[in-house]
């Protein structure tokens, strides 16, 4: 993973298969699966040279044969496995929606990964329910605001966690009812700080995207018949949790992958990002853009998420030129 690595080329123009749809891409959001898959370390693994991009938005250049519903012109925005950080790419048609009315490109290419994930995350595998008190570890990140913003939604109490007082304020502005700054700690203090946060019952839906020892002290805070929602690994470490944690609590932990739940349940994936696009129109959700870069300058772009130096959502535009919001 490295700057060397990547490189742009101009390549002929794709044709879409008959059920596949080809957009000019006007966005293409910058997600951690991205950098897993260029490191070889997703469940997919691409022959290289491939593109990156799992996630974009742009506008419909043509349809296959087998379509229906999809035309010229359309703004969409839509998943793949990659291929997103191009200009053109096709997407498969079961994979597509509207840009939501009044959405921007680079909001639309930073809806379905981040905001898809956290609400299978809180309401189909952790059942987060109004009054109930849910901890967001990483919360500053993409998947991170998403399910804050979530939570809020769902009439839950929210703490956020994060590492600088910084991406914290961040979190508060997004509705955030607690703030937990876990930087240098180590997992006894880890497990103090969490204690403090959820009282005496604990949290009832802990959301992790981070592993590490960020996990296990959470656990140990968890309410009984909490759930612990494993969403990856942006810490580096899968930790090795004790079961007997799990026995103690009576508490569960689940896993939650929302690719694999989004092509095996296809119907329900469509049901969930309609809900989403309906909180959205009623301003319950918001993705959070705030940095553009060009595609040549998509490594610094992956490289500032390995980094920890990015919050909300980084997103590539083959249109535009580098911007911090």
């Amino acid at each position: 993973f490295t700057a060397e690595s990547f490189t742009v080329q101009t390549l002929p123009s794709l044709k879409p298969a008959k059920d596949e749809v080809l957009i000019q891409v006007k966005a293409a959001a910058v997600n951690f699966p991205d950098i897993l898959i260029v490191q070889g370390k997703y469940q997919f693994k691409p022959d290289p040279p491939f593109s990156p991009g799992a996630e974009v938005a742009g506008v419909v250049l043509e349809v296959g044969e087998d379509v229906k519903g999809v035309k010229p012109n359309d703004s969409v925005l839509g998943s793949i496995a990659w291929g997103g950080y191009a200009e053109q790419a096709c997407v498969p048609s079961n994979r597509l929606m509207p840009v939501p009315p009044g959405m921007g490109f680079a909001e639309a290419s930073s809806l379905l990964m981040a905001y898809g994930t956290a609400y299978h995350a809180l309401v189909d595998r952790g059942g987060l329910k109004a009054g109930e008190q849910l901890l967001v570890l990483g919360a500053s990140g993409g998947v991170g605001l998403a399910a804050v913003q979530i939570g809020k939604a769902l009439g839950a109490r929210v703490t956020a966690a994060a590492s600088t007082d910084e991406k914290l304020a961040l979190c508060k502005e997004n509705g955030a009812d607690a703030l937990v700054n876990y930087s240098g700690k180590d997992p006894k203090e880890l497990r103090a700080l969490f204690k403090e946060a959820g009282g005496k019952k604990g949290f009832d839906v802990t959301y992790d995207p981070v592993g590490g020892a960020y996990s296990e002290a959470a656990i140990r805070n968890a309410a009984w018949n909490g759930r612990h929602l494993v969403i990856g690994f942006a810490a580096g470490d899968i930790p090795q949790v004790p079961l007997n944690l799990a026995l103690l609590k009576g508490c569960s932990i689940v896993g939650v992958f929302w690719g694999q739940f989004s092509m095996l349940e296809p119907r329900k994936n469509a049901s969930n990002l309609t809900t989403l696009a309906k909180w959205y129109a009623e301003g319950l959700i918001k993705p959070t853009v705030t940095a553009t870069y060009p595609l040549e300058r998509a490594w610094e772009a992956m490289n500032d998420m390995v980094e920890r130096k990015v919050t909300g959502k980084v997103v590539l535009s083959p249109e535009a030129g580098t911007s911090k919001l």
